[in-house]
């Protein structure tokens, strides 16, 4: 799913953190970086982290309890 201009990187984060199954960012290149994992989050922030938005990202999720989580965010955010 693509995820466009988040604003509140860290209830963004937050998020990914309260899903149960493993949720991954797609780069550029096609790789996927965990991001519950803390090092992933710092990673991906460095590369794509400019003006205190973040444009856009895709993301996958397993869960289809974490989809609706994302999906809730991006809606009410």
């Amino acid at each position: 799913m693509k995820v466009t201009n988040i604003h509140d990187i860290e209830k963004f984060f937050k998020v990914v953190d309260e899903c149960k199954g493993k949720v991954e960012l797609v780069t550029g290149e096609g790789d996927r970086l965990n991001l519950k994992s803390k090092l992933s989050q710092y990673v991906s922030l460095a590369n794509i982290f400019s003006d205190g938005t973040i444009e856009e990202l895709e993301i996958v999720a397993y869960e289809p309890e974490d989809i609706d989580k994302l999906l809730n965010f991006m809606v009410n955010s």
